[in-house]
């Protein structure tokens, strides 16, 4: 067992009173509140308002998933981490907040980082408790417009992760005038470029690499496969940022060499919208190896020469 930090989670109190509530996993919530087309890509199962800007939100996480890993037998993907962290965000957003559903949601800064004991399998599928609080609420007029969203994951009453999210959101109309001639993009306008040996990136199948088989000192182009059933389950008119996060931990895999090394920590930053129609460079720069095997790998996302997006993974070698 590869150890971590774990922490007891403390009591919820509400105005210094016990909370009597706790987080339900029986079902998944309506898969619109996280924006998903197909209900088995819903992984959050609850929400408590706690009080003002204080939150828990239930989430499950399945024994396997087509795409979000395990990446090994012995550990969950961090990526799933992060899955489930985006959809806690929506289902905040819309629940707490009252942000109508045909709003669209853009993020500006991503972070986690997880315990790799936290994402140990164990044969079955895995209840987890996301415990949140809003941090730097903007509004424009009396609505919400952004904020900041800090997380602690707790696995079994342990802490095995942190996260940070700061998002913004706008109406139907204004995303429309910010998107200009892209607005009614589609991922069908991309070429999908020969994959990388899916072995090199720790897949099984072709359809889920995202880089390109045409390595130039350690830059990749992004590869999108616009029939991806998970990253383009539904309607979308530029990269989602969790494909760019993947193409960046694959980027890192190849960067490493070690296609089963575990991203355990991540920070990106997004400056502006990848595009569909234009190549899209993943440039991966490698430190050397520190203590407890870990590297730490810089990408820069590059489109039409200007960077679009960077970050940050901590990659643990195996």
């Amino acid at each position: 067992m590869i150890q971590g930090s774990v922490r007891e989670i403390p009591e919820t109190k509400i105005d210094g009173r016990p909370a009597t509530q706790t987080v339900d996993f029986q079902q998944t919530i309506p898969r619109s509140l996280v924006h998903r087309a197909a209900v088995s890509e819903v992984f959050v199962t609850d929400l408590n308002i706690l009080g003002e800007g204080r939150f828990e939100v239930g989430a499950q996480w399945p024994r396997r998933h087509s795409f979000f890993g395990p990446r090994t037998p012995a550990f969950h993907d961090p990526m799933l981490y992060a899955e489930t962290i985006r959809q806690a965000v929506l289902l905040i957003a819309h629940r707490a907040y009252g942000i109508p559903t045909s709003h669209s949601f853009l993020s500006d800064h991503k972070v986690y980082s997880v315990d790799e004991a936290g994402l140990e399998t164990l044969g079955r599928p895995v209840d987890v408790v996301l415990r949140v609080s809003a941090h730097e609420v903007e509004y424009r007029g009396k609505n919400v417009g952004g904020m900041r969203l800090d997380f602690e994951c707790f696995r079994d009453g342990h802490l095995i992760g942190t996260a940070s999210e700061r998002w913004r959101c706008v109406s139907p109309a204004v995303y429309r005038r910010v998107r200009g001639d892209h607005f009614a993009a589609t991922p069908f306008q991309a070429a999908v470029l020969p994959a990388v040996a899916p072995a090199l990136v720790g897949r099984d199948r072709a359809e889920d690499v995202l880089v390109a088989a045409t390595p130039t000192d350690g830059t990749w182009s992004l590869r999108c496969d616009p029939d991806h059933a998970v990253l383009f389950d539904h309607a979308v008119d530029h990269v989602p940022g969790m494909a760019l996060i993947e193409g960046a931990r694959q980027a890192a895999l190849l960067a490493v060499g070690d296609p089963y090394a575990i991203p355990g920590r991540a920070e990106f930053r997004f400056d502006t919208y990848v595009e569909f129609d234009s190549d899209c460079r993943l440039v991966a720069e490698a430190d050397v190896t520190g203590p407890g095997r870990l590297r730490t790998v810089r990408i820069d996302i590059r489109q039409k020469g200007a960077t679009a997006a960077h970050g940050t993974l901590g990659m643990r070698l195996s």
